[in-house]
């Protein structure tokens, strides 16, 4: 379950004139990941499909215009199943242009309505900074003879200042808005040379002009009533235009669900693109195939083709490792934790696919952490109920609800109450040094095993130097093994140990030689400096990554932490404020502890665990098909 399923490179050579059937078998048995490469048979050169995938992506463009004003039904079934030619697909294509060159002057229609909506509603936005005056606006945009008006936003505080200063400049100020800490004003006065000093003192105090925009010229009682006026005319059109549509439409709208099956047919041929290569009558298509799928690919081909066509199929070669795709995990449970570590990146194929490990070990870490009968009760039950919300990651927080229920029981926790029920196990706080014992103990399972991971990895796509020298390679997991070792005899009382000391020595030895030897080109301190900054490295990153694990348990004693301190809380209050204290005390834990659990668990599981056995640098498997289902 671990490996990613196994591939296999299949070619098929058909006549030039089955393509569009072959692809209709291939979409049909949704196993075939197209092969974009050039064939190596260079006779094979030119691509058959170019013509058909142009009016392909031009038919699907225009219908899809047509469809944001035209809505039709989808077809409800694809059959009668059948091979789109380029005639059929040309045909569909001239017809779709004719009918977009009428819909376009309905579109256009539309636009300007909205354009005015929209020109309307900017002023409308603008006319709110100058509602609260009774007068034509169209005065504060001209300066008169014998008047200068000044308008604009002061902060509240600087407002006396400005009065007072503006004042002596003989300049009125009218406050006819407060909104927040800003008031609007309007500053008259008269219209001489002085106006420089007023200029100083209107920044001396953080006035912000304000324009009135081009339009507003009534005042704004006058100019809301025009706007309102306007914008019903425009709703009145609009409602009209969609009638004369709908009308004009109606009988068009069966010809375009015709329409899209036809293109939903076409669809796989145009997926194909490259992996198509032809000469004269002969085309080939090549791609990639799961093992198992092998015998439905062959019944599509036998059901479509009948026996025009020749297959083939190898294993994938070790220099084509890269351009192999991995076929994502299905099962619905897993499915989510698929997504989370497709977040890190994918798989490669032959690498381990993370998910049955992250996922069973993200529960184990997130329940320890989170143990609580009640407070997991809730997490299941709310993924559960916003199922259709939470979409396919719903099972993620079933099953994270789940797993702390389970701690719960071994912890005896329900909504924070130690007893409530018997632990089956014991009570974090009974005794901290095993809890954090056990979380060291966890830590360096993880790692041991994320680094054997690693090993694999390397081993499987041939890179035997770094599975033995590489980072977290069989010298690092050696030397980590007896560093573990000479620790466990310390805490036993047994001394460091000659044997753990010597295997320590000389695996790191072996890694700074490797090390060494890599950096032979460059001057002897450099080489120094290098081996002696990488050795140290490996002895502090892998004591650091494993005192890691210790949040483990420090959060499993925070959580049972927390639930005292908020029964404390509580037994200070009155019967109702005791009751107010626990719920709103279990609200807290639950989002705010909650959400702190998930991305330590999750920084744990990407720093500790993917970031040594995990690249990610894989393709997704994504089959050509029938329709627009997501692969």
């Amino acid at each position: 379950m671990l490996r990613s399923r196994p591939m296999k490179h299949v070619r098929l050579l058909v006549l030039t004139q089955d393509l569009p059937r072959l692809t209709l078998a291939l979409a049909a048995s949704q196993c075939f990941h197209p092969d974009p490469r050039p064939p190596e048979d260079e006779t094979l050169a030119t691509d058959p499909s170019q013509g058909f995938c142009e009016l392909y992506r031009l038919a699907r463009a225009r219908l899809d215009k047509i469809a944001r004003l035209i809505p039709f039904a989808l077809p409800a079934t694809l059959e009668p199943l059948q091979a789109i030619e380029q005639d059929t697909l040309d045909r569909l294509n001239q017809w779709l242009g004719q009918l977009w060159d009428e819909v376009s002057a309905y579109e256009e229609d539309f636009r300007r309505l909205a354009d005015e909506e929209r020109l309307i509603q900017e002023q409308r936005a603008a006319l709110q900074d100058f509602a609260q005056l009774n007068i034509d606006l169209k005065m504060l945009r001209s300066q008169t003879r014998f008047l200068q008006i000044h308008i604009g936003l002061v902060p509240r505080e600087n407002l006396r200042q400005l009065a007072d200063a503006v004042s002596l400049a003989g300049y009125l100020v009218h406050v006819y808005l407060e909104r927040g800490e800003q008031a609007h004003v309007v500053l008259v006065g008269p219209n001489e040379p002085a106006e420089s000093s007023l200029d100083s003192l209107l920044h001396a105090a953080g006035f912000q002009p304000l324009s009135v925009p081009e339009g507003l010229d009534r005042t704004p009682v006058e100019l809301e009533r025009e706007f309102t006026a306007r914008l019903s005319s425009l709703g009145q059109e609009r409602a009209a235009l969609i009638e004369i549509l709908e009308h004009w439409s109606k009988p068009l709208r069966g010809r375009l669900t015709e329409a899209e099956r036809i293109l939903t047919l076409a669809a796989p041929l145009a997926d194909l693109d490259t992996a198509v290569r032809s000469r004269g009558y002969l085309s080939r298509v090549a791609g990639w195939v799961p093992a198992s799928t092998l015998p439905n690919l062959r019944q599509h081909l036998d059901e479509i083709l009948g026996s025009a066509y020749d297959l083939s199929v190898r294993d994938p070669r070790p220099d084509e490792r890269p351009l192999v795709p991995t076929v994502p995990v299905k099962s619905r449970l897993l499915a989510p934790f698929a997504m989370l570590v497709q977040q890190y990146g994918i798989p490669a194929y032959g690498e381990i696919d993370p998910t049955p490990f992250f996922a069973a070990s993200f529960l184990l870490m997130f329940g320890s952490m989170f143990g609580d009968l009640g407070q997991g009760a809730v997490i299941a039950l709310a993924a559960f109920g916003l199922r259709r919300s939470l979409g396919r990651f719903w099972p993620f927080g079933l099953l994270a609800g789940l797993s702390s229920m389970a701690f719960g029981l071994l912890y005896g926790s329900v909504f924070g109450y130690e007893h409530l029920i018997p632990a089956l196990w014991m009570s974090p706080l009974e005794d901290p040094l095993l809890m954090l014992s056990l979380a060291l103990a966890w830590g360096i399972g993880f790692i041991v095993l994320a680094c054997l991971f690693a090993i694999y990895n390397r081993l499987t796509v041939g890179d035997q130097a770094a599975a033995i020298f590489g980072q977290h390679g069989a010298l690092n997991l050696v030397f980590y093994l007896a560093l573990v070792a000479g620790a466990w005899q310390m805490a036993t009382g047994q001394g460091l140990g000659v044997l753990p000391v010597g295997v320590a020595i000389l695996s790191l030895a072996g890694l700074a030689w490797h090390s060494w030897y890599h950096q032979e080109r460059a001057p002897l301190g450099e080489r120094v400096l290098v081996v002696a900054i990488e050795t140290l490295e490996t002895l502090i990153s892998y004591v650091s990554n494993t005192l890691s694990f210790l949040r483990v348990a420090a959060f499993s004693l925070n959580h049972v932490a927390l639930s005292i301190a908020v029964f404390t809380l509580a037994d200070m209050m009155g019967n109702l404020g005791s009751a107010v204290t626990i719920i709103l005390g279990n609200l807290f834990v639950l989002i705010l502890e909650g959400g702190i659990v998930m991305i330590q668990v999750m920084r744990l599981e990407y720093y500790e665990g993917f970031a040594r056995y995990f690249a990610g640098t894989g393709l997704n498997f994504r089959p050509i098909r029938l329709g627009r289902e997501p692969s």
